[in-house]
């Protein structure tokens, strides 16, 4: 078996250049004021984040290229693939997952998967590296896929918002819960729940009782069973670095890494948003 690996750029993949064999990413333009941007490309994360700032209305992100989806497709029989498994930002909140499904059974002697990942971000580059692991040392396709189920089923990403007003933008809160919320303080904890979505967990008093709450549910969701965990922030990255020192203070982790929040996120999120995400390891 060869086993090429789709994802798309949604993903944080901090591993090396020589560890990426096999795998395609497909990019996700994301539109400012009327132009339109590529992320790596013709835009720094930085970049995206100071441009959503200077906008009055929300950046708008596209979803990935079905055509350059199936565009890879066709090219992999000739480049010696017989199995492909595509691992793509939550359906929850992208309608790609959905759109694709067609494509599984529409190129002959290649065997495609395309399962839910239900997260995105620094999780779904974790996926994406196990995945790359278990081929090298020679998993069959169906175990390969078990073992992906598993992951999938246990990974999870709690965030603490910062901009009340940005959530109002996107639609995920009213003008007067926003103002009441600003008046008190408020920090709402998000989370990808069992289908994907990004909705409210619990919302906190304060920005450093709701970092401690991060940590709190942190430890929770990792007391049993050895996890990948990543930090994530939406250009925050001193906010990132106290987390992660709040954080193995309290013996979670060590050498965490930390990664940004890329234009599909962060344009959810807006800017200063601190979040943690954790999937099992699964030998």
């Amino acid at each position: 078996m060869k086993l090429a690996i789709i994802t798309d750029s949604s993903a944080s993949l901090t591993f090396s250049e020589s560890q990426k064999n096999n795998l395609f990413v497909l990019t996700i333009p994301v539109t400012i004021d009327g132009e339109s941007y590529v992320e790596g490309l013709n835009l720094t994360v930085e970049e995206f984040y100071e441009k959503m700032a200077q906008s009055k209305d929300l950046p708008m992100t596209s979803q990935p290229s079905l055509l350059e989806l199936e565009e890879i497709l066709a090219s992999l029989k000739e480049q010696g693939y017989s199995h492909a498994i595509g691992l793509f930002l939550s359906s929850g909140i992208s309608g790609f997952y959905q759109n694709i499904q067609y494509l599984k059974d529409e190129f002959d002697g290649l065997t495609v998967a395309f399962p839910d990942t239900k997260i995105t971000s620094a999780p779904l580059g974790m996926m994406v590296e196990n995945v790359l692991k278990w081929a090298e040392i020679g998993l069959d396709f169906e175990t390969i896929l078990s073992k992906l189920d598993q992951q999938i089923q246990a990974t999870k990403a709690f965030i603490m918002v910062d901009d009340l007003n940005h959530l109002v933008k996107g639609g995920r809160l009213s003008n007067g819960a926003a103002l009441l919320g600003n008046l008190l303080s408020i920090k709402p904890i998000l989370h990808f729940t069992s289908e994907g979505k990004i909705e409210v967990y619990e919302k906190v008093r304060t920005e450093k009782k709701a970092i401690k709450r991060l940590i709190d549910i942190l430890q929770e969701e990792t007391a049993e069973g050895q996890y990948q965990i990543a930090i994530i922030h939406a250009n925050a990255p001193e906010k990132a670095e106290n987390f992660k020192v709040q954080l193995e203070e309290a013996g979670v982790g060590s050498d965490l890494p930390i990664v940004s929040f890329g234009s599909v996120i962060g344009t959810h999120l807006g800017e200063g948003a601190v979040a943690f995400g954790i999937s099992p390891i699964i030998e």
